[in-house]
């Protein structure tokens, strides 16, 4: 696999600025002069006596945060009380309890961090179809556009220092375990930025993103579809259905989705299906239980990149506003001089063409909440996983300046790698809401365990080829002699995370992770004899937490300052480090503060922080799947994001984020990438949109808008000399709502959705890898698109 880790290391000032969309807004305006209308997740009140209950946040009932790095119970919740009463929707969704932030079941607004929520209504206006889509609308976060090269930056790191979960199950480094899905079976995207070991466990430096599925609901059963398509052939349909069954107490929810999706580079496409469901079962008011099970399927013929070109062999065919810089290739290695993207090769594939990726994942999960009395409640969950991963492709692209190799200048080189994965775990918790000298204190404390199996058959040999820059004749992949290795962990981690409400307004948060963990190797030839240095094992027992407060100044006006801390392996990756050399942790620590501002009578929100994040101990990827000692990074940095809705028609949002990252004490043999940026990372990311819903008497309900999007100037590799260049996107959509009448009985709401993405065709370079460094992908082309989505 080619993106078996991808290492950023950074160091320096950053500052950072962000707006998120609106994602409680609901798709029907309210009266004139009122507040928003009510998002499907209520924030839990404060109870001494009682903890608030667990629900599925669509339920319109109380959720509260995941149990941790492994595990996210997902338990039903007794019936509504007067208690939990309903919590009004804000523009920037901060009464939603976000689970991958916290498991004292806090709203983002309550927690000493910045917390982002991008909810199931967000996610269908902005057309957020893939889980690298959900990411871009969020404050600072950048993601590879390529479908199949998953990797995310925030706050100045990138790849494994960004943990994925799943329902807040981690499953290992991002770069090589996440699987890009649709969005249709979510429920929301939950951010949470900068270091988090305390909430998700090894390699969360630069922050987190914990993806929810959608939940039963207690109700009358409720139904949705929709099928689309798109400009370059795409098909996307799905169907959801959930509510209270027949059986009292038992709720249910079903999803399944499935897409076939060509891109603008020549032979890409992608078949995604996605099954997910899930059963709650509540025995009594004290005792709920749960159990949920899913499929993914996903296979593609993949692009792995466009190669860079000397500007002095395109000539006339040179590009300009894509990249900028010098190179020599890390590959030949020849001088390239000034480089460029050739207009020849903007769709072109360099693939072979028998390339593929598949992979298939299950899960099961089931659990338990308890209400031991009326202010202690345990929750427990047990979880396996299963994921069989396969990458078969060529995937180095990279130019020869050689005069002899005028005719064939790409060199490409094979790879293949096979995963097979299986995780067993269980999480359990107990809170206890108490008042500690007559102040108001809710405590959890908890036990995460997890065995995880990796065996992982990879190329032995890499066939290796040379073809034209223009039409290259791709062929196949060639002779595939395969070795293996394997991983083993074994880790268990006490968590314990506390709030004292010391008044009122002004709230102490803060928790402690203890993670002893073990990892056994093994490595063999293509003979099966072992490797020098094989089979080995090595133990760490990292400690890390956070501690901050929460001042409400004024109603709807609050201050928040934390310091974090966080740890992973060095490497990122369990294989790509030779035995001899030093497999430690990094340690991170991070200081943050800022504001929260809810106001205009509940129509308007921003959020402010400021923050400083260091990073020591850092290897970072050399190219060649190697990788080096890089010292340390640094990343300070400010975000700001703000929405609003001025009257019930019109919605407006945006976000900017600046962030100065850069190395120190990176020197190596003849130089030093001291004070340079790491790979990936734009100083500056705005996005923003509005839309407007016209409601003229004698018209059907009519919404149009837009957003744009804009990403600074990137490095492509740590020595800084060939620059990603800024790019700016522009979506535009319209949408019109049927409502339930005479001739559509059957639905309760239609809605048709036409959609262009990147209205202005522009050409960019969005990401670079690298392991792959003589190679940057281009982002995605102009597509038209329509969608037809039923809820009856």
């Amino acid at each position: 696999m080619r993106r078996l880790f991808s290492l950023v290391s950074l160091s320096g000032f950053a500052i950072a600025l962000a707006v998120t969309c609106p994602a409680g807004a609901q798709d029907k305006p309210t009266a004139a002069g009122a507040t928003l209308p009510p998002v499907q997740v209520d924030a839990p009140k404060e109870q001494p006596a009682r903890r608030p209950a667990v629900s599925s946040p669509r339920s319109g009932r109380t959720a509260r945060a995941g149990t941790g790095s492994r595990t996210n119970v997902s338990a039903p919740a007794a019936p509504r009380t007067q208690a939990q009463s309903t919590a009004p929707g804000t523009p920037l969704n901060t009464n939603v309890v976000a689970q991958g932030a916290s498991r004292l079941g806090l709203t983002p607004r309550e927690t000493p961090a910045s917390v982002e929520v991008v909810g199931a209504d967000t996610i269908r206006e902005q057309g957020y179809h893939t889980t690298i889509d959900a990411v871009k609308g969020a404050t600072g976060v950048t993601a590879g556009d390529a479908p199949n090269d998953v990797s995310f930056a925030m706050r100045g790191f990138q790849g494994n220092q960004i943990n994925v979960t799943y329902n807040g199950i981690n499953v290992g480094p991002t770069g090589f375990t996440f699987l890009p899905a649709e969005t249709f079976n979510l429920d929301r995207v939950e951010f949470l930025k900068g270091p988090s070991s305390l909430m998700t466990g090894q390699g969360a430096v630069g922050g987190s993103i914990n993806y929810v599925t959608k939940a039963p609901h207690s109700g009358p059963i409720q139904n949705e579809a929709f099928f689309g398509f798109d400009s370059y052939g795409s098909y996307r349909t799905g169907y959801g259905s959930g509510g209270s069954t027949n059986i009292k107490g038992l709720d249910y929810r079903f999803d399944i989705s499935r897409s076939g999706v060509k891109g603008s580079i020549d032979d890409t496409d992608t078949q995604n299906l996605h099954v997910s469901s899930q059963l709650d079962y509540r025995l009594s008011e004290t005792f709920k239980m749960f159990g949920a099970v899913e499929y993914k399927d996903y296979k593609a013929h993949v692009y792995e990149g466009t190669p860079l070109v000397p500007i002095s062999y395109s000539g006339p065919y040179a590009t300009s506003g894509i990249v900028s810089g010098t190179k020599v290739s890390d590959y030949n290695p020849t001088n390239l001089g000034n480089v460029t993207i050739d207009s020849r090769t903007l769709n072109t594939n360099y693939n072979v063409l028998d390339n593929h990726k598949t992979i298939k994942e299950t899960w099961a999960r089931g659990g338990f909440e308890w209400n031991l009395s009326n202010n202690v409640t345990l929750r427990s969950q047990t979880y396996e996983y299963n994921a069989s991963r396969d990458w078969y492709n060529s995937e180095v692209s990279a130019f020869n300046n050689d005069p002899a190799r005028v005719n064939n200048p790409i060199d490409r080189e094979r790879f293949f790698v096979h995963h097979n994965q299986n995780t067993v775990g269980n999480n359990t918790d107990v809170t206890w809401d108490t008042r500690f000298l007559g102040i108001e204190n809710r405590l959890v404390t908890g036990v995460e365990a997890y065995h995880l199996e990796f065996t992982r058959p990879a190329a032995a040999n890499f066939p290796y080829d040379q073809v034209a820059l223009v039409d290259p004749q791709r062929g196949y992949y060639g002779l595939l002699t395969t070795q293996r290795q394997t991983a083993t962990i074994d880790s268990v981690a006490f968590n314990i995370e506390d709030r004292l409400k010391l008044t009122p307004t002004f709230a102490l948060i803060g928790g402690l992770r203890y993670n002893p963990f073990t990892l056994d190797r093994t490595s063999t030839d293509v003979y099966g004899a072992s490797k020098v240095g094989f089979p080995y094992s090595a133990n760490w027992d990292p400690v890390t937490g956070r501690i901050g407060y929460t001042w409400e100044a004024i109603p709807g006006l609050t201050f928040y300052s934390q310091y974090a801390t966080a740890s992973d392996l060095s490497a990122g990756s369990m294989f790509l480090l030779n035995p001899t050399q030093k497999l430690t942790l990094t340690d991170a620590r991070s200081y943050e503060t800022g504001i929260k501002n809810l106001l205009w009578d509940g129509r308007a929100e921003w959020t402010f922080s400021a923050f400083d994040i260091e990073r020591n101990n850092v290897y970072t990827a050399q190219g060649g799947q190697t990788v080096g000692i890089a010292g340390k990074v640094k990343s300070q940095g400010v975000e700001f994001s703000a929405a609003a809705r001025p009257f019930p028609e019109l919605k407006l949002w945006g976000n900017v984020a600046y962030v100065h990252a850069r190395y120190a004490d990176f020197d190596f043999a003849g130089g030093s990438f001291s004070g340079n940026t790491p790979p990936n990372i734009p100083a500056v990311v705005v996005n923003g949109g509005a839309s407007y819903r016209f409601l003229n008497p004698g018209w059907l309900p009519v919404e149009a808008g837009f957003s744009v999007r804009h990403v600074g100037d990137r490095y492509s590799t740590d020595a800084n000399t060939v620059k990603m260049l800024a790019y700016t996107t522009v979506d535009a959509f319209a949408f019109i709502d049927i409502p339930k009448s005479a001739r559509f009985q059957t639905f309760d709401n239609t809605r048709v959705t036409f959609r262009v993405r990147n209205l202005t065709d522009a050409i960019y370079a969005a990401w670079s890898d690298p392991f792959y460094p003589d190679q940057i992908f281009l982002g995605a082309r102009r597509t038209y698109e329509i969608e037809t989505s039923f809820k009856f």
